[in-house]
């Protein structure tokens, strides 16, 4: 939870002797406050997400957020008013008027969180992502339309968690050669469902969604040189471009063998990113007592142990 700071009056204030004024001076006009000061002490608009924020949290935002006309110049070079011009980001609007906004501060905050609050780092990792948005053609990515019955039944987002999170299913089991027969094809429909996803949160209650991988049928021998090369470009993708907005990831029908090589690399990961981790067993019984905890029976498909329709 955000610190509560309270006014206080220094004892130093009280202890100094009174001063002889003279006439003039009680004449002259009491100072007027700069409109810069007067800006600085308008109050920050809240919502749910931005007052859990820390002290030391706004500190780094209100910094971000002054060197955003900065970023926008560096993110697009070749636009003359990029310095002025406001950008949409998940839906959010980014203003380097100096504008204040409860969701952009949530927005400028997952990439403060992602760099533990550097600044510097991440000034350079919103400046890359609006860059890559403008170079992968974003928008015309999301205008793409792409084979249902070969993407339709790799990806769902399906119900909500208990405070109101979107979830998001990844079923990587049975034949998805097909799926990966195309490494950038897979991407641009990756990257599309990531963004449908992220549209799902508005950045009031919610600025985080649950994602479950389904690894039923799934052997290191399934795994071909195309799907190896979608994973590590789509990894790369996200952890670069899309930060914080993982509260927690299940790995369900994991093989053994698999759960194996999770554990072998276990050391390289961050402790943050371990939190967010859980390598669940097989079948609805195993997978419900790792689930339901979070997502309410009625919200989780039968399959995954839960009372809700299977998709």
């Amino acid at each position: 939870m955000a610190s509560e700071a309270t006014d206080t009056v220094s004892p130093v204030a009280e202890s100094v002797p009174a001063v002889p004024v003279k006439d003039s001076q009680l004449d002259a006009p009491a100072s007027q406050p700069s409109e810069k000061a007067a800006e600085s002490e308008e109050p920050e608009p809240q919502n749910a997400l931005t007052e859990k924020f820390t002290e030391q949290e706004w500190t780094a935002l209100k910094e971000f957020r002054k060197q955003l006309p900065e970023m926008l110049a560096d993110a697009y070079p070749d636009a003359k008013d990029a310095r002025g011009t406001a950008v949409k980001l998940w839906g959010v609007e980014l203003n380097p008027d100096g504008t204040k906004n409860a969701k952009a501060s949530v927005v400028l905050m997952n990439f403060l969180r992602a760099r533990n609050l550097s600044v510097s780092e991440a000034r350079e990792m919103l400046v890359n992502t609006l860059r890559w948005r403008e170079s992968f053609k974003l928008d015309e990515v999301m205008e793409e339309q792409f084979d249902d019955k070969l993407f339709g039944r790799v990806g769902h987002i399906y119900g909500k968690d208990k405070e109101g999170r979107p979830v998001v299913y990844n079923v990587y089991g049975g034949n998805t050669k097909d799926v990966f027969s195309d490494v950038q094809r897979f991407i641009r429909w990756r990257v599309q469902f990531m963004e449908k996803s992220v549209l799902l949160l508005d950045f009031e209650n919610t600025d985080q969604m649950i994602q479950v991988h389904d690894y039923e049928g799934v052997g290191l021998r399934s795994r071909d040189a195309n799907s190896k090369n979608a994973a590590s470009e789509a990894t790369n993708i996200f952890g670069s471009h899309y930060p914080e907005l993982l509260y927690k990831k299940f790995f369900v029908n994991v093989p053994s063998i698999m759960t194996w090589v999770f554990w072998l690399f276990k050391p390289l990961m961050s402790a943050n990113t371990l939190a967010k981790m859980n390598v669940v067993g097989s079948g609805p019984h195993t997978i419900g007592k790792a689930l339901l905890p979070f997502i309410d029976a009625q919200e989780l498909p039968k399959r995954y142990g839960g009372e809700a329709p299977d998709f």
